[in-house]
């Protein structure tokens, strides 16, 4: 008897849960292709394009396969490849051999990738204070976790 209520309300909940993901999807594919805009605005003067400067960034702290890249960054494997193939043919990355792994080389920055990331640094940095200035660094820091606690959200449910 006491799951009887629950169902109701829950179903009665459906459309407007069918309502928040749908605002929340478009609102998230409307955000991405600002940043896409903007990140090729800021990465162009850097020789960069912005998936360049995404797979770039995805390893400046520690040396990732491609798999690896595109798990963190949201990508498509053979899409990170190709990217990643392209840096290295420029000069802004390279192959290192992977210890976890003989075939799953490991992508790293050249010295040249770094200084182009580092031109980029100042208008990152603009942007990032407009932004705080805009929402106020309290509602920016908790975008920050709330994007993040949908993300984790979504990764459970995918696998169910």
């Amino acid at each position: 008897m006491s799951q009887e209520p629950a169902n109701r309300n829950s179903a009665s909940q459906e459309p407007a849960n069918r309502e928040l993901l749908s605002r929340t999807a478009l609102g998230v594919f409307r955000l991405n292709g600002q940043f896409l805009s903007v990140s090729e605005r800021l990465a162009r003067p850097a020789g960069l394009t912005a998936a360049w400067w995404q797979v770039l960034g995805a390893v400046l702290r520690e040396d990732l396969p491609v798999s690896g890249i595109a798990r963190t960054m949201g990508m498509t494997r053979q899409g990170v490849q190709r990217v990643a193939d392209l840096l290295v043919g420029k000069g802004l990355a390279e192959y290192v051999p992977n210890p976890a792994h003989r075939r799953a080389k490991l992508l790293r920055p050249t010295d040249e990738g770094r200084a182009a990331v580092r031109r980029i640094d100042p208008g990152h940095t603009a942007l990032a204070a407009r932004l705080a200035a805009e929402l106020g660094e309290e509602r920016f820091a908790e975008t920050v976790r709330v994007l993040d606690q949908l993300s984790v959200a979504m990764e459970a449910v995918a696998e169910e």
